[in-house]
């Protein structure tokens, strides 16, 4: 079985030019979390994370020519009633970058377990825009991660040699870096735009 960053777009491979995040191949790339999260503790966040990429792939197939990149996607919705994909979108940076920043915690502390990485990520990212049923709901949810070994095992089920591990983590930490770079810059974008506002 190939190491699961083989198998997936990469975040490190999605194109950013001066009009902005390529769509398709971001959503691509997005698509590919979802295989992070094949415990039953992560449902709830492979059902967010799907639904935000649905909402953003429909109006990409409604309005191709404009919504070539995210930028380009958000900006001519805007004189919309209704802004379904940018709401879409900015749900799906905020599951990304918890994703993202719990992943971080795990490749930079390896006695970490994942359960604790994610649930301080939650803190750091989620938690605020939750009311107390779902971060009570999460909580409970987080106590059923996988254990370490498990977790990277599903990423790379033959990295027992150190040479492998290493090929692991440097996949994982590009992977990392990308996402982390078009996150910053998209939620950026929607900070100087006010993108976000109204939801």
């Amino acid at each position: 079985m190939a190491p699961y960053f083989e198998t997936v777009k990469s975040f490190a491979d999605v194109p950013i030019t001066d009009a902005g995040v390529d769509t398709l191949a971001f959503l691509e790339a997005s698509q590919g979390v979802l295989g992070l999260f094949n415990a039953p503790a992560f449902v709830f966040v492979q059902e967010d994370i799907k639904g935000n990429i649905q909402k953003i792939r429909a109006r990409y197939n409604a309005a191709p020519t404009l919504s070539a990149t995210l930028e380009q996607l958000v900006e001519n919705e805007k004189t919309e009633k209704k802004r379904t994909a940018t709401q879409g979108l900015m749900w799906l940076l905020r599951g990304l970058s918890f994703t993202c920043k719990a992943l971080q915690y795990l490749q930079t502390n390896e006695t970490v377990t994942p359960a604790a990485a994610f649930q301080k990520s939650y803190g750091d990212t989620l938690q605020k825009f939750h009311s107390i049923f779902v971060r009570t709901a999460f909580s409970l949810a987080m106590k059923a991660c996988p254990a370490r070994k498990e977790f990277y095992d599903q990423l790379d089920p033959e990295r027992g040699s150190p040479e492998l591990q290493q090929k692991l983590d440097e996949a994982l930490n590009k992977w990392l870096v990308a996402l982390t770079a078009i996150v910053q810059r998209v939620e950026k974008f929607y900070k100087d735009g006010k993108h976000g506002e109204g939801f």
